[in-house]
């Protein structure tokens, strides 16, 4: 009975090493299922929306953006995955970091989701009051991250036109700056060539009145005789 005792343990310690290892490939592999889902999603993101990019709901504490960052960055960080969009998500985590910890940059994207709330709510007929604003459900926050999502390329299409009108106007601005430069320095030029030919002109003057006097005293000599 020893014996056959004796090989139901090897076989026991076989089986759980066997366990031990399909259950740490499931844990690898769950793992690179998380960054894989991860880097997919922040890559999909809208990244105008740094809430978005971070998965974070409007307002949230500080305290909570870094958690949240740092526990996502140690997810999907390049050196640990081998995704090929790792890096780009990676960037985008960072960037939308920088932003919400960023007053002014947050400042002007809360700005942005409440103008989308405020749209959202007056089309579809409710107030602040009304139970779907006060207790959103999942279609009303989808709903409100695409409105914002829509209000934030707005604004960006709206920046985009104000700087290149802005640019039109300081091109124009600056034409007429280089056509007036210009025409002072014709004006200069004139003025230095004018002084450069002054003695020129003045001996063709002198040279001009002598023949005229000439001219003058030969007729007079001629019209004595003549009488």
């Amino acid at each position: 009975m020893a014996a056959p005792e004796k090989n139901l343990d090897k076989l026991r310690a076989e089986q759980e090493k066997d366990d031990s290892d399909i259950l740490a490939d499931l844990d690898k592999e769950s793992k690179e299922f998380d960054k894989d889902s991860e880097i997919d999603r922040i890559v999909k993101a809208f990244r105008a929306n740094a809430y978005d990019v971070l998965d974070l709901t409007p307002g949230v504490p500080e305290d909570d953006i870094k958690k949240t960052y740092r526990k996502k960055s140690l997810l999907i960080h390049p050196d640990k995955s081998t995704n090929p969009n790792a890096s780009d998500a990676f960037d985008r985590l960072a960037i939308a970091y920088q932003t919400l910890l960023d007053e002014k940059k947050r400042a002007h994207l809360d700005e942005a989701i409440g103008d989308a709330r405020m749209l959202l709510i007056r089309e579809k007929k409710l107030t602040i009051d009304s139970e779907e604003v006060k207790d959103p459900d999942v279609k009303f926050m989808k709903e409100w991250k695409d409105k914002t999502k829509w209000v934030l390329a707005d604004m960006e299409d709206r920046r985009k036109r104000q700087m290149k009108a802005q640019m039109q106007e300081e091109g124009r601005q600056q034409r007429k700056d280089e056509e007036e430069a210009n025409e002072r320095k014709r004006k200069r030029e004139a003025e230095v060539n004018w002084e450069k030919t002054r003695d020129q002109r003045i001996d063709s003057w002198r040279d001009f009145s002598k023949k005229k006097e000439g001219d003058g005293k030969a007729k007079k000599k001629k019209m004595k005789t003549l009488g």
